[in-house]
C-alpha cells in the first residue's frame, strides 16, 4: 500500500529529529535555538579528552601532535557545504563582528569611486554598528545608508558601492531572497555582503549559485557550537586574488612560524585569518557539526516550515492577544516564528517558568525558534497550550517577571 502525503511527511519529520543526540531536560519544550543551539551529547567527552589528554598530557605539542593547528581549517571545510561555498572559500576564527569588519574592509577596498554601503534598518545591530565604524575609520566619503526592510531593494542604484543584508530577520525571521538581490546588486555594480547568523544549519543556502561576493555567519544559534563559538566567513574565490586583508595576523601569513617581520598573505581565503586558534571552541563547534553529517538540509527547512505553520496555528487559535510578527508565507520565513504583545518581555519569563523556552526581543517580540532536531508537532502544540495558559491566568502579570535580564 501505497504511504499518504501525511504519512510521508511523518516519516521524513521522525528521520531528521534526533533529540537524544542532545543534552537537554527531557520534560524541556526548547524554542530557542536560534539564540543558542542546545549541547549536543558528544560535545562532552570530546572537550574532556582535549582539555585533560591533549593539553593535560600533550601540552604545547599538542599543536602538532593533535592537530590543533589545523582545526580552523577541519572546521571550514566541514562548513562549506553547509553553506553551498565552493572549496577554500570559508575561513574560521573570530566573532560574526570581526569577521564582518573583515570583508566589509575588503569589499570597500574592490568597489572604486563608490562610497555607500546600504542596509536594512532593521538589520542586526552589531551589522550596523560594524559599517558605521569602518566608514568613520577609513573616512574618504564613506557613509552608511540604512532604510526600512521594504525600500532597500528599490534603493540599489549606481551610487551604492555594498549592499550588507541578513538573509534571514532576527526578529521576525523575513526570508531575503539571496539570489534575487545579489543579481539586482551586481547589475548595478555593487558588491553583496550576506549574513548568514539565522541561516546557517537552518535553512539550504547556496552562496555558489547565488553568486555571492561575502558572507558571514555565527557557530553558536542552529550549529549548536557553544557559548560564543567561532564565527565564519566566506570570499567568492573570484575575489581571492584582489582581496587584501584590513587585518593583517600572523596566522593569515604565507608562513606563520618563519615570523618574518613583513606581512606576505597567504593563498586564498587563509590570507583572512588573524590570531591563534581557539582550540577548545573550535573543538565544540567541529564536534557538533558532526550531526549534520546526514542531515538533507532541504529536507530540515520543510520540516521546519511545517513545524511553524502549525505552531502559528495552535497560538492565534487559543491567544488571540498576540500578533504575528514573522511572514504567514513559510516560502519567505526562516526557522523562526513572532509575535508581537506589549507586555511580551514578562510573558516570556512566564513561558519560561512553564518550561518553555523562547526569547525576547525588543520592543516587543516573543521569538520562537523552529528546530526540527529537537522539536516535534507534540511540542508545538504543548507549547501554545503554555502560551495560552500564560495569557489566559495572566501568569506574566508578576513583578518576578518584569525585572529585565542582562540577556533578554
Amino acid at each position: 500500500m501505497s504511504q499518504t502525503t501525511a504519512e510521508m511527511q511523518k516519516a521524513a519529520g521522525s528521520s531528521l529529529y534526533r533529540k537524544s543526540r542532545f543534552d537537554m531536560p527531557e520534560q524541556l519544550i526548547y524554542l530557542d535555538g536560534n539564540s543558542l543551539g542546545p549541547l549536543p551529547s558528544n560535545v562532552p567527552a570530546k572537550l574532556a579528552n582535549v582539555v585533560q589528554r591533549e593539553w593535560g598530557g600533550s601540552l604545547v605539542r599538542g599543536w602538532s601532535n593533535d592537530g590543533w593547528f589545523d582545526l580552523p581549517h577541519d572546521v571550514a571545510r566541514k562548513l562549506e557545504p553547509l553553506i553551498g561555498a565552493e572549496p577554500q572559500s570559508v575561513a574560521v576564527g573570530d566573532s560574526t563582528s570581526i569577521a564582518l569588519f573583515k570583508v566589509l574592509g575588503a569589499a570597500l577596498k574592490l568597489i572604486g569611486t563608490r562610497r555607500c554601503i546600504l542596509s536594512d534598518s532593521d538589520n542586526f545591530p552589531t551589522d550596523l554598528y560594524v559599517a558605521e565604524g569602518i566608514a568613520k575609520l577609513i573616512e574618504d566619503g564613506f557613509h552608511v545608508k540604512s532604510l526600512p526592510t521594504d525600500e532597500v531593494e528599490t534603493a540599489i542604484g549606481d551610487d551604492i558601492a555594498v549592499v550588507m543584508l541578513t538573509e534571514v530577520d532576527y526578529r521576525t525571521g523575513l526570508r531575503r531572497n539571496m539570489k534575487q538581490v545579489t543579481e539586482m546588486a551586481h547589475a548595478a555594480g555593487a558588491l553583496v555582503i550576506w549574513d548568514l547568523a539565522h541561516s546557517t544549519g537552518a535553512v539550504p543556502v547556496n552562496l555558489a549559485d547565488c553568486n555571492a561576493d561575502f558572507a558571514v555567519g555565527c557557530g553558536y544559534k542552529f550549529l549548536n557550537g557553544g557559548p560564543g563559538a567561532p564565527a565564519y566567513l566566506y570570499i567568492s574565490p573570484r575575489h581571492n586574488d584582489a582581496v587584501t586583508p584590513v587585518i593583517s595576523g600572523w596566522m593569515g601569513h604565507s608562513d606563520p612560524f618563519a615570523f618574518d617581520s613583513a606581512f606576505t598573505p597567504a593563498r586564498g581565503v587563509q590570507k583572512m585569518q588573524t590570531g591563534t586558534p581557539s582550540v577548545l571552541a573550535l573543538t565544540a563547534l567541529s564536534t557538533a557539526l558532526e550531526l549534520f553529517d546526514d542531515v538533507d538540509m532541504t529536507a530540515l527547512y520543510e520540516r521546519a516550515q511545517q513545524l511553524g505553520d502549525m505552531f502559528i496555528a495552535e497560538v492565534e487559535k487559543r491567544c488571540p492577544d498576540l500578533v504575528l510578527a514573522s511572514p504567514r508565507d513559510a516560502t519567505v520565513r526562516g526557522s523562526m516564528v513572532s509575535f508581537r504583545h506589549p507586555e511580551g518581555y514578562a510573558i516570556m519569563q512566564a513561558l519560561i517558568d512553564q518550561n518553555v523556552i523562547g526569547d525576547f526581543r525588543a520592543p516587543d517580540i516573543l521569538r520562537f525558534g523552529i528546530t526540527p532536531l529537537y522539536l516535534t508537532e507534540a511540542d508545538s502544540v504543548k507549547a501554545a497550550e503554555a502560551l495560552e495558559k500564560v495569557l489566559n491566568e495572566k501568569l506574566w502579570d508578576d513583578e518576578r517577571f518584569r525585572v529585565r535580564g542582562a540577556v533578554t
